[in-house]
């Protein structure tokens, strides 16, 4: 199945810029799995996060001592917006996707279930061991272990599937089912979970412990709206992953039987900034990047916009308020402030770049709080050790129609705030 047969209609914003990402372990062997995707492409399972205890009094302070504070932080200059009102995101973040500057954040490190936005995390480390055109039988075995309420796509057993494939499922549908196919041709479950640690710890999201690829609850598995930030940012260095997080609609290969033509069935972005499903109006500028929503981690969503000459990137974590929605009205109401807080805001943090960059203009490289659960899941090396390297000096580009381009820039005023920086 190569990307020829399959029609991609992506994203075109007006983003004209020249060069500048288990169940508990995992379901057991043969856990059901349903055979077609449910109609919003996201897990049956109830949608509200149990309460949730106070933030932690202090946090990591990668990126910042600020940043490792409770509550909102933010430095308004003469002539910024305000915040928006009534913003009930557990945890927050407006960050310049060129400087890395955090511009504003709200318990930026604290350690929460990310459901599908872990996702990004998966592609940005799988994503460049796998060639597109890869074509693949899927096995039984390749199933196992998807979690009950999973969201899926819809691939079968018995049917073949280019990577290609597999990713937009993995992007568009959220398929917990794509993502274990995809594992296991990374060598497994177990080993990708490995990749995908050992990948987060050279980016430095120290927050962030994986035990499932796919974003799947489990108590252990957390991560920060800092961390998804900071991964977001990687796997948009990617030209692959650009696309595929842009893409709003796309056809899935269904059906293959003898004799006759494989069957195709049109698939939707859930991400409703991109879309305007549910009421939602598409956010102007808006390029990607992942929303998720389990029992355990309520909605989460990590969005990348472009208005002028500015990108930036916004995670929210866990609305407290609101319906379904509520993750990306917030969302947008962040990038609303963002583009029209800039320059009149002293930024409270920054972006670090990988531990493998060159990190002599900014800093020591972070460091992992203690006893964290990251430093305990992530010992071995993998294929995605490495695969941030590309980050320092990368270029994010184009979305059929625009583009969206980023250059990691150091922050104006950096040497006066070195002192605050991990």
């Amino acid at each position: 199945m190569s990307a020829k047969k399959t029609a991609l209609t992506v994203l075109s914003a007006a983003l004209l810029v020249p060069a500048m990402l288990t169940a508990p372990a995992h379901a057991a062997p043969g856990a059901p799995v349903r055979p077609a995707p449910p109609a919003d492409g996201k897990s049956r399972l109830p949608k509200r996060a149990p309460a949730a205890p106070a933030p932690p009094a202090s946090m990591s302070t990668v990126g910042g001592s600020l940043l490792g504070q409770p509550g909102t932080q933010v430095n308004l200059l003469p002539g910024a917006p305000a915040l928006p009102a009534n913003l009930s995101g557990r945890s927050w973040i407006v960050a310049d996707a060129d400087s890395g500057e955090v511009l504003a954040a709200h318990n930026a490190h604290w350690r929460l279930p990310p459901a599908s936005t872990m996702k990004m995390l998966f592609a940005d480390t799988v994503l460049p061991t796998l060639p597109k055109d890869q074509v693949h039988k899927v096995t039984d075995e390749d199933m196992e272990g998807v979690g009950p309420g999973s969201s899926l796509v819809g691939v079968k057993e018995d049917h073949e599937y280019s990577v290609h494939d597999l990713w937009l499922g993995v992007f568009l549908r959220s398929g917990n089912d794509a993502v274990h196919v995809l594992s296991a041709m990374n060598g497994g479950i177990d080993k990708t979970v490995r990749d995908m640690q050992a990948h987060a710890e050279e980016l430095q999201a120290l927050d962030t412990h994986v035990v499932s690829p796919d974003g799947y609850d489990s108590p252990e598995q957390v991560s920060s709206a800092y961390d998804l930030t900071l991964i977001a940012r990687s796997g948009l260095q990617k030209q692959d992953f650009r696309e595929y997080c842009g893409t709003v609609e796309a056809k899935f290969p269904g059906l293959q039987l003898e004799g006759r033509a494989r069957d195709f069935f049109e698939i939707q972005n859930t991400n409703r900034l991109m879309t305007g499903a549910g009421g939602i109006s598409p956010y102007k500028g808006i390029a990607g990047v992942k929303n998720g929503n389990t029992t355990m981690a309520g909605s989460t969503f990590t969005g990348a916009a472009q208005q002028g000459a500015r990108k930036l990137l916004v995670t929210v974590m866990n609305p407290d308020e609101g319906g379904v929605n509520s993750v990306y009205e917030e969302t947008a109401a962040l990038f609303d402030w963002g583009f029209a807080a800039a320059g009149k805001v002293k930024p409270v943090g920054e972006l670090v770049p990988p531990k493998g960059a060159d990190t002599k203009s900014h800093g020591s490289p972070a460091e992992s709080h203690e006893n964290s659960a990251s430093s305990e899941g992530g010992g071995a090396g993998g294929s995605g050790a490495g695969t941030a390297l590309g980050v320092a000096g990368g270029a994010l580009a184009a979305l059929a129609g625009g583009a969206f381009v980023v250059s990691r820039r150091r922050p104006r005023g950096r040497r006066n705030r070195d002192e605050e920086l991990v």
